[in-house]
């Protein structure tokens, strides 16, 4: 099943966690925090929406921060995926 998102959204598969601190202590499963960086896996064809012209500023493979409460999760084929507006993406990882 591929995911076409609609409109200005974007579909993320968020990164892994870091599983050490820099200091090299091992973190267990339970005390690591969701990380906010994610991968675009897809991007909507932007367009107009609500009367303003929306341009897609995101691409597929762009590492980018979004924000914490933002989107929806879903599961697809056992993998999980966010879907999010692309102004719920804070900035894109160079």
């Amino acid at each position: 099943m591929k995911l076409k998102p609609l409109g200005d959204r974007v579909v993320i598969k968020q990164l892994d966690a870091e599983e050490k601190t820099k200091s090299g202590i091992v973190l267990p499963t339970q005390s690591q925090e969701k990380p906010l960086q994610a991968e675009v896996v897809a991007v909507g064809a932007g367009g107009v929406i609500d009367g303003k012209e929306i341009k897609m500023e995101v691409k597929v493979g762009d590492k980018v921060i979004y924000s914490k409460y933002a989107g929806t999760e879903i599961k697809v084929e056992n993998v999980e995926y966010i879907i999010v507006k692309q102004n719920d993406i804070l900035a894109i990882v160079e």
